[in-house]
């Protein structure tokens, strides 16, 4: 049935929703608002392939749609994110809207960070990273560099940890220039580095086939319980360590 092939798309579509929704947040500077769109938006990314297998309604368009979902959820918000994150630690947005048209005053209004516009590379990262995740043959059943959804989890949870957990250390690690800075270099570079990661799809339930999902899943919540928000960016770098560790460990069985 039409309908039925349709359902997968129309979760896609919700992804996009949110992170439209997101996207006005994240200009007005509501960050924490921002991040909690990005959040549902990644809920619905989850979903929708596990619609279309359920389903058996995969298809050409429902990739192309799905990136282009991402595109926006977990490729322009956390660069419009850590934008505003890097006007603030380093005092001036790139651009201030004059009172009027005068050619002066909108000469003046650019006079701010232009550094800030550095956290506008992680979009540009994320479009390569998407646009190679589909014509890449390798990808089928793991990854290769850091996905968009993980990679925007790992930026959206530094306005949630300032906004619910202030703890004096965390803010001036957070709010320090140069960990900003280095951070996007770094999500750049991750989202585009060769380096195997697994995913977390389940082809069968079964314990020997899926222990590396099932061992990242079982810490992945304990450290939510314990440490909420800034449990993610731990689980993110975690799930980069396990993928290496366990990667390496299977070449060197085989």
């Amino acid at each position: 049935m039409w309908i039925k092939k349709q359902i997968p798309n129309i979760i896609t579509l919700l992804n996009l929703f949110c992170g439209c929704i997101a996207v006005i947040f994240a200009v007005q500077g509501h960050l924490e608002f921002a991040a909690l769109f990005v959040l549902l938006g990644i809920g619905f990314d989850f979903f929708d392939g596990l619609a279309a297998r359920v389903l058996h309604a995969q298809s050409e368009l429902g990739l192309q749609l799905d990136s282009l979902a991402d595109m926006v959820t977990s490729g322009v918000v956390p660069g419009v994110v850590l934008y505003q994150l890097l006007s603030q630690v380093f005092g001036k947005p790139f651009y201030v809207f004059p009172n009027s048209w005068n050619s002066q005053e909108v000469l003046a209004s650019l006079d701010g960070s232009y550094i800030s516009l550095l956290g506008l590379f992680v979009t540009l990262a994320s479009a390569y990273r998407l646009a190679n995740f589909n014509v890449d043959t390798r990808q089928t059943t793991s990854f290769i560099g850091l996905p968009t959804p993980a990679n925007a989890l790992l930026i959206i949870s530094l306005p949630l940890i300032l906004k619910f957990q202030q703890e004096t250390w965390i803010v001036e690690i957070i709010l320090n220039k140069w960990f900003l800075v280095g951070l996007t270099l770094l999500s750049c570079f991750l989202l585009n580095a060769e380096i195997p990661l697994f995913a977390l799809k389940f082809k069968t339930w079964n314990f020997s086939a899926n222990k590396i999902r099932y061992f990242f899943l079982l810490l992945a919540v304990l450290l939510m319980i314990f440490l909420k928000f800034i449990s993610i960016p731990i689980i993110i770098i975690l799930y980069i360590l396990l993928s290496i560790f366990f990667g390496s460990k299977s070449k060197g069985e085989a």
